[in-house]
C-alpha cells in the first residue's frame, strides 16, 4: 500500500534526528512510501533573513549565507564518514544555486525573490535526508517536487493546479514507485509554467503531503511531530493538555483555520475530497497510536484552545458617519486581499467594521495608509486571539484571567476573544 509521510523541521533538525527518521521509515519496509521533508530546524527563518538582507541591501548577507552553509555541512559531516559520497558535491552545488540567487541586484518583487531563496531550505534538507536513507539501507529516489506540484505565479502563497499536478504525478511520480519503494521529496515548494519556484505558505509541507496523497490516491498521510498527536491546547500555554484520539475532517479544518499549528490549514481539503485519513504521530514514540483525522461524526471529547499572539485589532469607520454598506465592505475586502492580509476574526456594526489580523509591518502599514485615505482608522497591537472550540462559560473564564476582552465573537460551537493583558 502507498503511504505518504511528512517529516517536519523538528524531526530532521540535526544528525540524530535524521537517523531517527530513517529508523521510523525502516518500520514500514513492506509499504510504498512518498516521504516529504521540511527544511531543517530554523533554516526557513534564517533564509527569510537572507532574503530580507538581499532585497534591502543589508551587510549581513554573507554572514547569514555562511552560517547556513556551515550548519548543513556540519550535519552532513556528522552523518557520513566517507567524504567522497556524492551528497557532498550535490549539496555544494545547491549552495552555488543559492549564491546565484543573491548575486545580482533584485530584478523583481520581494515575494518573487523570497520564494527563489527560501525554497532552498527544503532542497538542502531533502538532499541530506535522501542520501542518509540510502546509506542506512532504506533505498530511496530523490525527486524535485517543483516538477510535480504546479502552481500559478502567486509567490509566497502559490495556488495549486490540481489537474496538472495529478497528471504529472501519474506520468512522472507513480512510475518511479514501480522501481523504488521510497520516493523522497520536498515540502512547501512548487513550480510555475515559467520554471520559477513558488512556496505554498508558511508551514506548507503538510499541504504538500496532502497534495501528493490526493494526486496518487495514497492510502493515508502521516505527519510526524514532536507531540503524541493532536492535543486540545498547545503545551506552551496549558500544562494540563489532553490528546485527542480521533478528529473529524470538519473539526480538524476548523482548528487549523483558527491557528492550531499542528496542521496546515489547507491540508484537510484534498484529503477529505478523496476520503484519505490523516495520522498525526510522534517521532519520539513512533509505536504509539497518535491521532487519526477522518470522515466521522465523532464530536471533540474536550474543549480545544488555540492561542495566536502578536495580533492587531483594526476598526474601520466612515468619516461621514454613514453606514458600512455592502459597497464599502467590497472595497475593504479587496484591499485586504491585495495586501495579502488574512482576517482572523471580524465584527460588523452599523458604522464600523473591526478585524483582527496577524501583525506584519510589511503588509499592515501599507494597508492602513490606503484605508486612511477614505476611512477613520483605530487600532491596537500586541494583542492575543484566543479561540475555543466547544466552549462553555467556564472555559471562557479560564482564558480571561488578568485579560481585558476587546472583542468577542460567538457561534454555536466556537468562541473567539481578542484580549490584552490588564
Amino acid at each position: 500500500m502507498l503511504k505518504v509521510f511528512k517529516f517536519g523541521g523538528a524531526s530532521v533538525k540535526n544528525a540524530e534526528a535524521v537517523k531517527n527518521a530513517a529508523a521510523i521509515v525502516k518500520r514500514y519496509q513492506s509499504d510504498k512510501l512518498i516521504v516529504v521533508v521540511s527544511a531543517m530546524d530554523k533554516t526557513t527563518n534564517k533564509l527569510e533573513l537572507l532574503a530580507d538582507a538581499y532585497f534591502y541591501g543589508k551587510d549581513t548577507l554573507q554572514e547569514i549565507y555562511d552560517d547556513l552553509k556551515t550548519f548543513h555541512f556540519d550535519i552532513l559531516n556528522s552523518l557520513f564518514t566517507d567524504k567522497s559520497n556524492k551528497v557532498f558535491a550535490d549539496l555544494e552545488n545547491d549552495f552555488v544555486e543559492l549564491m546565484w540567487a543573491i548575486e545580482d541586484d533584485p530584478s523583481s518583487t520581494f515575494s518573487h525573490h523570497y520564494d527563489q531563496i527560501v525554497s532552498m531550505g527544503e532542497i538542502f534538507s531533502s538532499r541530506i535526508v535522501s542520501a542518509y536513507f540510502n546509506e542506512a539501507g532504506s533505498i530511496c529516489q530523490w525527486l524535485d517536487a517543483r516538477g510535480i506540484i504546479q502552481t500559478d505565479n502567486t509567490y509566497t502563497e502559490g495556488k495549486v493546479d490540481f489537474e496538472l499536478t495529478q497528471q504529472l504525478a501519474e506520468t512522472n511520480l507513480l512510475p518511479l514507485l514501480k522501481q523504488h519503494s521510497i520516493i523522497l521529496t520536498q515540502g512547501f515548494i512548487g513550480g510555475t509554467s515559467e520554471n520559477f519556484t513558488t512556496t505554498l505558505g508558511r508551514e506548507g509541507s503538510d499541504y504538500t503531503a496532502a497534495i501528493l496523497a490526493y494526486s496518487t490516491n495514497a492510502e493515508s498521510v502521516t505527519i510526524w511531530k514532536d507531540v503524541p498527536g493532536v492535543l486540545n491546547a498547545d503545551p506552551k500555554w496549558f500544562s494540563d493538555t489532553k490528546k485527542i484520539d480521533e478528529l473529524t475532517y470538519q473539526d480538524a479544518i476548523e482548528l487549523a483555520y483558527y491557528g492550531a499549528t499542528v496542521i496546515h490549514p489547507k491540508t484537510i481539503k484534498p484529503l477529505q475530497n478523496k476520503n484519505i485519513p490523516l495520522y498525526v504521530k510522534s517521532f519520539i514514540s513512533p509505536e504509539t497510536e497518535g491521532t487519526i483525522i477522518k470522515d466521522s461524526h465523532k464530536q471533540l471529547p474536550v474543549p480545544s484552545f488555540i492561542f495566536k499572539v502578536n495580533q492587531m485589532l483594526i476598526t474601520i469607520s466612515p468619516r461621514d458617519f454613514s453606514f458600512i454598506a455592502e459597497e464599502n465592505l467590497s472595497k475593504m475586502f479587496a484591499l485586504f486581499h491585495q495586501h495579502h492580509v488574512k482576517i482572523n476574526v471580524m465584527q460588523l456594526s452599523a458604522i464600523s467594521f473591526s478585524v483582527c489580523v496577524d501583525m506584519d509591518d510589511k503588509k499592515i502599514k501599507p494597508l492602513i495608509k490606503i484605508l486612511q485615505s477614505d476611512y477613520k482608522i483605530l487600532y491596537n497591537d500586541a494583542l492575543e486571539l484566543v479561540t475555543i472550540r466547544y466552549y462553555d462559560q467556564s472555559t471562557i473564564d479560564r482564558v480571561c484571567v488578568n485579560k481585558e476582552v476587546l472583542m468577542e465573537q460567538k457561534s454555536r460551537y466556537t468562541v473567539q476573544l481578542v484580549v490584552r493583558n490588564n
